[in-house]
């Protein structure tokens, strides 16, 4: 029988993009999953339709936090409540290839990887694909993932039959933060060199602001890393130059 997969997706004022993003999820070929998602007070019309979706599917189970909390509590709340082996992360406007968890899956098996992520390309608000794949490396340990956010959230898996249940640190950048806590632990994310996701990127997102991202990724190393000035100097500047590489700077 297929391990079950627990995807976890926050949900704040998502109303117009969050059908498309659990749609996504329906169309899976791996059908041995559970969706949960978290609904952080939305203020639009999002706790409505993410109702619909939960009785269209006995997978999908919907979740309503008190007060807003942010995504990192949001997707806390969701690791507490899986159940699944496997957990993977979507955010409410991304959207997942029907063969991704299928793909991952084997490929995790193959490495006997405790935590994998993928390639993924690109969209804009409407979904069109914006000409850009971004590849990733077959694999990175802690201080390679220091020197490089390479590991974006909508393409990770991770095995708690490995590690345990993992929850992400309450920062600004709680999923690059997660990475490093579970690789801190002497694992090794492997990589599977494959777009099998669709990020969105949307004007005025919170991961839009660069500078703004780059002092949260600064204040990771200060504070949640614990680096010495010199260390986070060094990683930082090597952050920095890949981040403008990327961006085509």
């Amino acid at each position: 029988m297929q391990p079950l997969v627990s995807i976890i997706i926050p949900v704040y004022n998502s109303c117009r993009l969050i059908d498309q993003t659990v749609q996504s999820v329906r169309m899976q070929s791996y059908t041995n999953w559970e969706a949960i998602m978290i609904d952080d007070c939305s203020t639009d019309d999002s706790y409505r339709v993410l109702k619909e979706l939960e009785s269209q599917d006995s997978r999908i189970k919907l979740l309503r936090m008190e007060k807003n909390k942010g995504p990192a509590v949001a997707r806390n709340v969701g690791i507490a409540n899986a159940k699944g082996r496997y957990i993977a992360f979507l955010d409410s406007d991304d959207l997942w290839f029907p063969e991704k968890l299928e793909k991952q899956i084997a490929f995790m098996n193959v490495k006997g990887a405790a935590l994998s992520f993928t390639g993924y390309q690109k969209i804009d608000e409407c979904g069109f694909g914006v000409g850009r794949i971004v590849s990733v490396p077959e694999s990175i340990d802690y201080l390679g993932l220091l020197n490089a956010s390479v590991i974006a959230c909508l393409t990770v898996l991770y095995d708690t039959k490995i590690i345990g249940k993992v929850l992400m640190p309450e920062s600004k950048v709680e999923d690059y933060g997660l990475w490093l806590k579970i690789l801190k632990m002497g694992y090794v994310a492997h990589g599977l060199n494959q777009p099998l996701a669709s990020l969105r990127k949307r004007r005025g997102s919170v991961s839009s602001n660069k500078l703004r991202a780059a002092l949260w990724v600064w204040r990771l190393y200060r504070d949640s890393e614990r680096l010495s000035l010199c260390r986070s100097s060094y990683h930082f500047i090597n952050y920095a130059v890949r981040a403008l590489i990327k961006a085509g700077i």
